[in-house]
């Protein structure tokens, strides 16, 4: 069964994060991704870039549905 941490490991693998936290039950998952490489791009782009990270785990099968939120470093400290 997938877990929260092979989603993390895959995330950190392809991308630069100051942060990242995945919760899921072993088919749909959600995760929280701060990151300075998001800086600049709109919401759409974030996920595209999070999606292009992850699209062999999708087109696997592997992995089914993750919902995500995608911050800025600087967005995230506002949030407190």
């Amino acid at each position: 069964m997938l877990t929260p941490q092979q989603i993390e490991a895959w995330i950190r693998a392809g991308l630069d994060c100051s942060q990242l936290a995945v919760d899921g039950d072993g088919r749909h998952f959600e995760a929280l991704i701060v990151s300075p490489a998001f800086s600049g791009l709109s919401r759409v782009q974030r996920q595209q870039r999070v999606n292009a990270v992850l699209n062999p785990h999708f087109e696997s099968e592997v992995l089914h549905a993750l919902s995500m939120q995608c911050l800025t470093p600087e967005e995230a400290a506002s949030r407190g």
